[in-house]
């Protein structure tokens, strides 16, 4: 009633409509109330009269409802069935977060007994120490229980959603009119679709993985040193790090990588492997091009990454551990073109090294006194040090650059001086 578009409509509730038989009764057209709505406009998806076809609905292709009901229905069907068997995994997957707080709570109560036999033999300071794992156990026990009882509401409410869709859409299918059916069809496929499209996890977030150690060495308690600690080093994708010499840049065709250290929620480095790590390497404006990179698990927390890309250009790389991206995740590597050697020779100056040819050339662009080409020492355009005769680079193990500034006779010239 608050609505303007709706202030003035009629609303009862379903139970009355089946009463009052009102699904069998015709519905007239909201633009021509004297004309039953018995076409269907294709173009406008919607229910028309005989006079909207010569109107406003003029040229667009239509059909009578009963003959499109058949098509549209299906595609509800379908729909439909696609939920339902949605509908079945979600309960499926409740049952093993019940099953998987039941084995939490039986793992959490078999460290418990351990915690207390192990400490039994020690007087006040092994007590102490027995109260801190205890604390610290039920701590673990409440932050698995707490995330396994936010992912089982965040699923039920899921659950709760599709069921309400469908018993919504069954009832429509079975007790509503033809026209009923193509009228809300739009919004009814628009909500099922995107329950359908709505991701969920189909394992339960945690794990039952929590360990006590006799043998750990858990440090001092009331001056005398104890013995035993929970293991529950859990990964924590987003403190994980990347340790290289350069990571965002590689040479094509040259073998490059960089290694993936693993943390875990604490920030303490990781001593274990066997990790789930994924590595996808895509070239950015081909996305056709991909690497396939070689992941080595160390077994000590470290994973050495290693690729050759073999086209030049900017890279997308995305880590992911237990599906989940790392820290700085994803960034770029451009790939350089392979590298370019020289074609040239290192020397103090052409003059000596053509062995005095005054025809002869260098890339640096000095010039010799009298009108000679190439370069002489101390002379105009020189460098004043050793340098390469193809393109004047002054550090003998740079790489190369696009040649020497001379036409083509004068470059041929320059490599039969440096042969």
């Amino acid at each position: 009633r608050r609505q303007k578009k709706t202030a003035s409509h009629a609303v009862m509730e379903l139970e009355d409509t089946k009463d009052r038989s009102h699904a069998g009764k015709p519905l007239f057209c909201p633009f021509h109330p004297t004309e039953e709505l018995r076409l269907f406009c294709e173009q406008c998806d919607q229910p028309v009269c005989q006079d909207c076809v010569m109107g406003r609905h003029q040229h667009h292709p239509y059909d009578f409802a009963s003959s499109v009901i058949h098509r549209h229905g299906k595609s509800l069907r379908e729909l439909l069935k696609t939920t339902q068997q949605h509908m079945g995994t979600l309960e499926d997957v409740l049952r093993q977060i019940d099953d998987m707080s039941s084995a939490v709570c039986s793992r959490a109560e078999a460290v418990a007994s351990q915690i207390s036999l192990f400490a039994a033999g020690y007087v006040k300071a092994i007590e102490e120490h027995r109260d801190q794992l205890l604390k610290q156990l039920e701590d673990l026990k409440v932050q698995k229980e707490n995330l396994l009882h936010l992912q089982k509401a965040q699923l039920q409410q899921l659950l709760l959603d599709m069921r309400t869709g469908v018993e919504f859409t069954e009832h429509l299918l079975m007790s509503g009119s033809d026209l009923e059916i193509l009228i809300t069809k739009g919004v009814v496929a628009s909500r099922l679709a995107k329950l359908n499209s709505i991701a969920y996890n189909t394992h339960p977030s945690v794990d039952d993985r929590i360990q006590f150690s006799p043998q750990e060495r858990a440090g001092k308690c009331c001056g005398y040193e104890v013995f035993g600690s929970i293991l529950n080093e859990v990964v924590d994708p987003a403190k994980c790090t990347l340790d290289g010499e350069d990571l965002h840049s590689a040479r094509q065709n040259e073998l490059t990588g960089f290694t993936l250290l693993l943390k875990d929620t604490t920030g303490e480095r990781m001593r274990r492997g066997g990790e789930a790590v994924q590595v996808t390497i895509t070239h950015k404006d081909k996305r056709d091009c991909s690497l396939k990179p070689t992941v080595c698990d160390n077994g000590d927390g470290t994973y050495h990454v290693s690729y050759s890309p073999e086209e030049p250009g900017l890279y997308a790389v995305c880590i992911c551990v237990k599906g989940q991206h790392i820290q700085g995740s994803p960034f770029t590597v451009m790939v350089k073109n392979k590298f370019r050697e020289h074609q040239g020779v290192f020397h103090c100056c052409t003059f000596c090294s053509s062995g005095g040819q005054k025809a002869a050339y260098c890339a640096c662009g000095g010039t010799m006194p009298g009108g000679y080409q190439g370069c002489g020492h101390g002379h105009k355009g020189h460098p004043g040090y050793p340098h390469w005769s193809c393109c004047g680079q002054v550090k003998e193990s740079s790489e190369c650059l696009d040649g020497p500034r001379s036409d083509t006779s004068q470059r041929s010239l320059l490599r039969t001086v440096a042969l």
